[in-house]
């Protein structure tokens, strides 16, 4: 298929669905279906959903990240809450702990896997070189092995029901509902490393990749699967941040990298097929593939009648000039210390860094994806232990 036929239908499905959006933005009814009422949650991802995990790893994200919500830095790549946390608050949930948590953490309504940086194939390089984390997913996986194994022989031991309190239940495990968010900086690597042709060749083995960590999981006793596509990583600020005179036809009408773009929807592509064949291979689950990408590319695409500003502005971080420095970094500039503060309303901006969403963006986006208006089956996330048609 050729990059001028997926742009094409890309933004026809988005048009589509933005003037559904217009004319009802209301929840989808699944009628006869009740809630499913999932006990925990257990997340797999990269930043996008990672609450604390790489910094209790490595070097705690400092302020003023979490600043906008949490008051204080809480592990998260935004100015407050991720779409991860607000699909916890959809469903009654407590915020994640993250795995790699040592103190504080009550484990008993799930565990979050997922580390900034991280990706579907493991990558040769370190996470002090490009940022990639050294928790790809089949560690991830590795990790809630553990942590299954590990949870269930102290719960079994416990004398005391207190003793018990912040584990979870062995039964539970199989009533859970399993998230992904993971796919983006193996994009970002493909871009950095592979030509185009090598990138496109490269698609089929991560999708493969992801489809065994799912695979596996359900060999574990894992049933209801809530999968996110990757997002238009063409318009993240980040990407854009340094184009000067870009040739006609390098750019979107709303400034995104159209080939960044285009590779994200063969990605997507390539996913919603290998999750139908899962299907298939996995009678007893009921996996539900989520369209992120046309969400946030939604939200880009109207930021005007949103409420928000120019979707390609950083909220923190000091970009203008010759100066860059990014949130939370200190630098200098013709002898001047300059931190990389934030601005004065968040809220107005969709990119928070520069590479992560604000908290406003991302309840947004949440919004748009939790009702079942852009998954594969149409079930809103409360009913997604129900296959295709409710059976």
């Amino acid at each position: 298929m050729s990059t001028l036929l997926l742009q094409k239908i890309a933004m026809e499905g988005v048009k589509i669905l933005l003037l559904f959006w217009v004319l009802s933005v209301g929840v989808v009814t699944v009628m006869g279906l009740p809630p499913c009422n999932f006990p925990a949650i257990y997340n797999f991802g990269d930043s996008n959903s990672d609450t604390g995990g790489i910094s209790a790893a490595f070097e705690p994200i400092p302020a003023p990240y979490g600043d906008n919500f949490f008051r204080r830095p809480a592990g998260r790549d935004s100015d407050g809450r991720l779409i991860i946390d607000f699909i916890a608050e959809h469903l009654g949930l407590p915020y994640l702990s993250a795995y790699l948590n040592s103190l504080g953490t009550n484990y008993r309504h799930g565990a979050n896997f997922a580390t900034g940086g991280s990706t579907i194939r493991r990558q040769n390089e370190t996470i002090f070189e490009y940022g990639i984390s050294p928790f790809s997913l089949d560690m991830q996986v590795v990790q809630f092995n553990q942590f299954k194994a590990r949870t269930a022989d102290l719960y079994n031991q416990a004398k005391k029901p207190a003793d018990r309190s912040n584990l979870p239940r062995p039964e539970d495990f199989s009533k859970a509902l399993y998230t992904f968010d993971i796919g983006q900086n193996d994009l970002s690597v493909g871009f950095r490393k592979l030509s185009v042709e090598q990138h496109r060749a490269a698609i089929p083995d991560i999708v493969n990749q992801f489809a065994a960590a799912v695979q596996h999981l359900y060999q574990q006793g894992a049933r209801t699967f809530w999968v996110h596509n990757t997002g238009p990583i063409g318009c993240l600020p980040v990407a854009t941040l340094y184009i000067r005179n870009p040739a006609p036809g390098f750019l979107d009408q709303y400034g995104c990298i159209k080939g960044q773009n285009d590779m994200a929807v063969e990605f997507n592509r390539q996913l919603k097929d290998r999750v139908t064949k899962l299907r298939a291979e996995l009678p007893r689950a009921a996996i539900t593939y989520v369209d992120a990408f046309t969400a946030k590319y939604g939200l880009i695409s109207t930021t005007k009648t949103q409420g928000f500003t120019d979707p390609l502005k950083i909220c923190c971080g000091r970009h203008e000039n010759d100066i860059n420095v990014w949130c939370g970094q200190k630098g200098y500039y013709n002898g001047t210390e300059v931190f990389g503060a934030a601005c004065a309303n968040p809220s107005a901006y969709v990119s928070w860094d520069g590479v992560h969403y604000s908290q406003a963006a991302n309840q947004w986006v949440a919004n748009h994806i939790l009702n079942g208006s852009l998954s594969d089956p149409p079930n809103p996330i409360s009913r997604a232990c129900f296959k295709r048609g409710g059976m």
